[in-house]
């Protein structure tokens, strides 16, 4: 029964990180000049707009499958994942396919390097996509050898767990390596500092679809490592 608990939470867990596009949470804002102007009407992400001398921001939130950019005031008012879910409508919102702009933000003008971050983000969404996928068919295995007493079954499904878990991992190691130590990010804000406002600045944080993935791991882990427990006392006991 534990064992069916925890590799029920993982599932849902690795689902919820999976299904919600909330892993990097971002806001572009552009402080104007004291005469109320910026040097061009696309700074914050050349996606805002000048907006009668006030702070204009661009957000942004991305998960695997869509990034999403949205704009409005905030005057001054710090961005964090809870105000992404209570927030009021902003004044403009678009959504792309996040393989279109895999972290965040980037122009194809930009001095950055494109390339590598394609790449990149390559290997995180294989990953992902395996995590999901033998978690799922390791769910359906318990399934099928519950009701038969199959020790195989049981020794199978344990192992995808354990083999969705440690991909997972995997995932969330790529993804806190690429926030902490890549220069993509400085790049950005240099180019859009030089290129668009003086005043720019961007503030990025993990957001709710990352915080969900660590406790699919630990529950994946889990779950896989008690159903090769199952699997074995099977075994031992009926066979």
């Amino acid at each position: 029964l534990s064992g069916c608990l925890f590799g029920a939470l993982a599932a849902v867990f690795i689902l919820l990180s999976f299904g919600t596009d909330y892993w990097l949470l971002a806001s572009e804002s552009c402080t104007p000049n004291p005469d109320g102007s910026s040097l061009t009407d696309k700074s914050a992400g050349q996606l805002g707009a000048e907006q009668g001398g006030r702070d204009s921001t661009v957000s942004y939130h991305e998960g695997f499958f869509w990034g999403c950019f949205s704009g409005g005031h905030t005057d001054g008012i710090e961005l964090d994942w809870a105000s992404w879910l209570t927030s009021s409508h902003p004044s403009f919102k678009q959504c792309v396919p996040a393989y279109l702009y895999p972290f965040p933000i980037l122009a194809s003008n930009e001095t950055a390097e494109y390339s590598p971050i394609l790449i990149y983000k390559g290997f995180w969404s294989i990953f992902m996509l395996i995590s999901v996928a033998a978690v799922l068919l390791g769910g359906l295995l318990i399934i099928c050898g519950a009701p038969f007493a199959s020790h195989r079954l049981y020794k199978a499904g344990g192992g995808l767990f354990l083999v969705s878990g440690f991909f997972l991992l995997c995932v969330v190691v790529l993804f806190i390596l690429w926030f902490q130590l890549s220069d993509t990010l400085e790049a950005h804000v240099k180019y859009q500092l030089i290129k668009f406002c003086p005043g720019f600045n961007l503030s990025i944080s993990y957001g709710l679809s990352f915080m969900f993935a660590p406790i699919g791991v630990f529950f994946c882990l889990l779950a896989g490592l008690l159903f090769l427990l199952i699997g074995r006392t099977v075994q031992n006991n009926y066979h």
